[in-house]
């Protein structure tokens, strides 16, 4: 048997694109106020908590150098995304040497590539952090309060 709790992140404000949504705005820049819901699955703890619900503040290993709170705020907090394939990437690239923006490339870029990239980074954390006790069952990556994406492995 095992229990879960869940967490929201938000507060993020995150711009992207997808260059090959023809068809919908979404080909366009556009921004978001994102969140994500983590769900954490696992065994209780001495204190009968699956994980901690502040844990992302005390926590003594790092994601990408950071904690994961700077890497969650790194990643998401007024950022331009683009997916390693836009075919402006160069140009955003300028923009980002210019100051204007901050850049993060990623393979791909939308909700769902969000939430799977989001999992993979915090699950390889949290066991980490817990010595195998606990791993995150899924992510639910939110665009706004009416579109979201969840990843789970199965």
């Amino acid at each position: 048997m095992s229990f879960t709790s869940t967490k929201i992140y938000d507060g993020f404000s995150t711009v992207f694109r997808q260059p090959t949504a023809e068809g919908t705005h979404c080909k366009f820049l556009h921004g978001y106020g994102t969140s994500f819901k983590v769900t954490f699955q696992g065994e209780l703890d001495n204190r009968n908590w699956v994980f901690d619900f502040g844990g992302m503040k005390r926590a003594t290993n790092k994601i990408d150098g950071m904690s994961p709170k700077e890497w969650m705020d790194f990643m998401f907090d007024h950022t331009v995304i683009l997916g390693e394939f836009d075919p402006a990437l160069y140009k955003f690239k300028e923009l980002e040497e210019m100051g204007i923006i901050q850049l993060r490339v990623l393979p791909a870029v939308g909700a769902e590539k969000f939430a799977e990239y989001i999992f993979k980074k915090l699950n390889d954390f949290v066991e980490l952090e817990t010595n195998g006790r606990v791993k995150v069952a899924e992510v639910e990556f939110r665009e706004h309060e009416k579109n979201s994406a969840i990843y789970k492995e199965d």
